[in-house]
């Protein structure tokens, strides 16, 4: 009977566990965020050659961000629970577990970082080398294809206007469009890292003015890449 009762005691601690998993998942928008660069980073990974120690690093890194991300919404939650007022305790509380998450988040960039940048390196020199010297004018057809494919998508969706609101973000669309482009053209895996940066402030930006929600701007996003990309590789084969 004792055997019994603690197995049903480890099946509801784990229970209890997925359970708050998935709450974080479902009503944290940074979590959301967290899963979706997390699911890229590892599945961008599989082109890379990370040896064990590499691949646990990494692993590592991914985890700590969700790990004190998870922290950091039990502390909102247990202060919540407790008033409802302003204390500047609860402030300090909430502010520095809000900056672990950060400092895990910057550790995680800068790991990536030197995991990825040398291969990147690599596979830039052979490919980008052909790219870079594309005529001005293939950038201006990707600008021009994102910005048509978002009027076009929202015209179906009927959502927004064209420069505002609605499915996809056009504003996230063209930032990653043009990150892409120059990721494709220079020769800099700094720049282009810079790039994506940039445009990710500006999806970010929508979304903070609530004039996009997240998976509106991830929409954008998703579709000024493959546009960008889908423009360069049609170079690419011209070019052979």
């Amino acid at each position: 009977m004792k055997i019994k009762k603690t197995r049903q005691g480890i099946i509801k601690a784990f229970n209890a566990a997925i359970e708050g998993i998935i709450y974080t998942f479902k009503f944290e928008r940074n979590m959301k965020i967290h899963y979706c660069l997390a699911a890229i980073v590892l599945t961008g990974s599989l082109f890379f050659e990370l040896n064990k120690v590499e691949m646990l690093i990494l692993l590592f890194s991914i985890s700590l961000v969700i790990i004190t991300e998870m922290f950091n919404t039990a502390i909102e939650k247990t202060i919540d629970m407790i008033t409802d007022e302003y204390h500047a305790l609860a402030k300090i509380a909430k502010d520095v577990a809000a900056g672990a998450v950060v400092i895990a988040a910057l550790n995680s960039v800068v790991v990536g970082y030197i995991l990825f940048l040398d291969q990147i390196n690599d596979i830039s020199k052979s490919l980008i080398f052909t790219i870079r010297k594309s005529e001005p004018h293939v950038t201006l057809i990707c600008i021009a294809l994102v910005l048509i494919s978002v009027v076009v998508v929202k015209a179906l969706t009927s959502t927004g206007t064209p420069l505002k609101g609605g499915m996809p973000s056009g504003h996230a669309a063209l930032a990653f469009a043009m990150a892409t482009a120059i990721t494709m053209i220079i020769e800099r895996p700094v720049a282009a890292t810079l790039a994506y940066i940039m445009a990710v402030l500006v999806a970010q930006s929508r979304i903070e003015g609530k004039i996009h929600t997240f998976w509106e701007t991830v929409a954008g996003a998703l579709l000024g890449i493959l546009i960008g990309m889908l423009v360069f590789q049609i170079k690419i084969v011209n070019f052979y």
